[in-house]
């Protein structure tokens, strides 16, 4: 008798769900963490805590204002003007912004994490240091609210499911 090879998984059934509230929180509360940690252990490591700049939190808001942009062309073209995208261009789209809302989730929490551990602290530019923690995690949260505004941009219409 001959073995038989094995039978393959089930094709997935071609849909994707959004990304949960799990991961972002996940990715939020180690960041928070990380950037709680990021004062002390820098001061041990190098003596002095980093000073951040403008230009941390500007990018990060620059970044999510690119994706909103990219989120309206999104939704316009598929839900307004009911036109077709390559299906390359969805899952490129999809997978930005997956990744930018993890990204700008971990983000926030870092940087909310880095102002929290300047929180009544005595040290001379303690509260410039909070000042730019708070810009640039306005700016991861744009940043992971612009990519979720993308990812609902990609959903394909139930009414035209071959978009």
């Amino acid at each position: 008798m001959t073995e038989q090879p094995p039978q393959p998984p089930e094709a997935p059934d071609g849909h994707l769900r959004p990304l949960g509230p799990g991961p972002l929180a996940g990715a939020a509360v180690l960041g928070l963490l990380l950037g709680w940690l990021w004062h002390p252990v820098a001061r041990r490591v190098a003596g002095v805590a980093p000073l951040l700049s403008w230009t941390q939190g500007l990018l990060l808001l620059f970044v999510g204002a690119v994706l909103t942009v990219v989120a309206w062309v999104t939704w316009r073209t598929v839900h307004v003007r009911r036109e077709r995208l390559g299906a390359q261009q969805m899952v490129n789209r999809l997978v930005l912004a997956r990744a930018c809302a993890l990204v700008g989730a971990l983000v926030a929490g870092l940087y909310t994490g880095y102002l929290v551990s300047w929180v009544g602290s005595p040290a001379e530019l303690a509260d410039e240091r909070m000042r730019r923690s708070a810009l640039a995690a306005v700016g991861g949260v744009t940043v992971l609210f612009s990519a979720k505004l993308l990812e609902r941009a990609c959903r394909v219409p139930k009414e035209n499911p071959h978009l």
